[in-house]
C-alpha cells in the first residue's frame, strides 16, 4: 500500500469538521434521516463525540463558529446583535454542539459570555485565537488570556491558536507569544495550543512543531480558499493525527462558495469520511443553517 493510501485508509475514521459558511441560502428539507428526523429534532448525541489527538481534549463532532466575514472586531455573526447571538449559541448547546470557536479579531468573546451564563463550564469547549502575535511578549500575551477569561467569565480556555499563519518560519517571530501560551498551559489556564494555518509552509511547519498541539486547517473537496489539493492537504493532516495532534476543518463549503443542496452534501460527507480531521467550525447565520447541518452529520454518521 502506498504512503497516501496508507494515510487515508488508518487515520480517516471519526473525523468532522471546519469552515466559515460565509452568506448563503439554504434550500431546507422538512426533514432528513430517512424521512425519520426533521430539522428540528437534530442532536448530536455526547456518544458520537471524539478525542482530540492527543490533547486530553474530548469535543463534538462540530463547534460553532463565529468569524464568517470576521475582522476589525467584528462578524456576521456579531452583527446581528446580542440577543440572536445568544439564541444561536443557545440552541447550538441543546443540540449538543457544546464547542464553541471564537477569536479576539471577530469581537465575540462577550457575546459566548453572555451565552455561556449559567451553563455548565466543565460541559463546554472553548477555542479562541490571538490576533496579533508577531513579536509579542510572554508578559503581553499573558495579559491578552486574562482579557479574553474576564470577557468569558471562565477561569481557563480550552484551545488558543496563533491566528491566520500565512507563510513559513512563523514560530522564529513568534518566540514571546508561544512562551506565554506554554506559562498558561502549565498553570492550567490553557488546555491547547496551535496554530490557525492560511498556507501550505506554515501548515507543514505546524504539523513537525512539537509545540502544536491543535490544527485548524483548511479543508473541502472542491479545493476552494485552500493551501493545496484536498488529496495533498488530507494526507498532510493524517500525519498530523500521526503524530498526536488535533486537527479541526475550516472553510468546509469553501468559504461560502459551494452551497448548493448537493454541495453541502458532498462537502459534509467528505470531512466526515475522508479528510482527516477531527471535527470542523461551521459559521452559522440562522437557525436553519445551523439545525440543517447537524441533521446532515447525523443522517451522514449513521450511514
Amino acid at each position: 500500500m502506498d504512503r497516501r493510501k496508507f494515510i487515508k485508509t488508518g487515520i480517516v475514521a471519526g473525523t468532522l469538521i471546519g469552515t466559515n459558511i460565509g452568506k448563503m441560502s439554504y434550500a431546507l428539507p422538512s426533514k432528513v434521516n430517512n424521512g425519520s428526523t426533521t430539522n428540528d429534532e437534530a442532536y448530536l448525541s455526547s456518544s458520537s463525540n471524539v478525542a482530540l489527538g492527543a490533547t486530553g481534549l474530548t469535543v463534538p463532532l462540530m463547534a460553532m463558529g463565529s468569524g464568517t466575514s470576521g475582522w476589525n472586531n467584528a462578524s456576521n455573526q456579531t452583527r446581528m446583535g446580542m440577543d440572536q447571538f445568544v439564541k444561536m449559541a443557545r440552541n447550538a448547546y441543546d443540540r449538543g454542539m457544546k464547542f464553541f470557536e471564537m477569536a479576539e479579531s471577530y469581537g465575540s468573546h462577550p457575546f459566548f459570555g453572555e451565552a455561556m451564563r449559567g451553563l455548565p463550564r466543565e460541559e463546554l469547549t472553548l477555542l479562541t485565537k490571538i490576533a496579533k502575535t508577531n513579536g509579542v511578549s510572554a508578559a503581553e500575551t499573558r495579559t491578552k488570556i486574562d482579557a479574553y477569561r474576564k470577557e468569558l467569565g471562565t477561569d481557563y480556555i480550552d484551545i488558543i491558536l496563533l491566528h491566520c499563519m500565512t507563510s513559513a518560519g512563523w514560530a522564529d517571530s513568534r518566540q514571546g507569544v508561544m512562551e506565554g501560551l506554554t506559562r498558561a498551559k502549565e498553570e492550567g489556564i490553557v488546555k491547547a495550543v496551535g496554530i490557525s494555518a492560511h498556507n501550505f509552509e506554515a501548515l507543514q511547519e505546524a504539523v513537525e512543531s512539537p509545540w502544536v498541539d491543535v490544527i485548524l486547517a483548511r479543508i473541502n473537496p472542491f479545493q476552494s480558499h485552500m493551501d493545496g489539493t484536498p488529496d495533498t492537504i488530507r494526507d498532510l493532516l493524517g500525519e498530523a493525527r500521526q503524530k498526536g495532534k488535533g486537527v479541526i476543518g475550516m472553510k468546509i463549503f469553501g468559504e461560502g462558495k459551494h452551497v448548493k443542496d448537493e454541495e453541502r452534501e458532498q462537502s459534509l460527507r467528505y470531512a466526515l469520511t475522508e479528510s482527516n480531521i477531527h471535527c470542523m467550525t461551521l459559521g452559522f447565520e440562522s437557525l436553519e443553517q445551523m439545525n440543517d447541518a447537524i441533521a446532515r452529520v447525523i443522517r451522514i454518521q449513521k450511514g
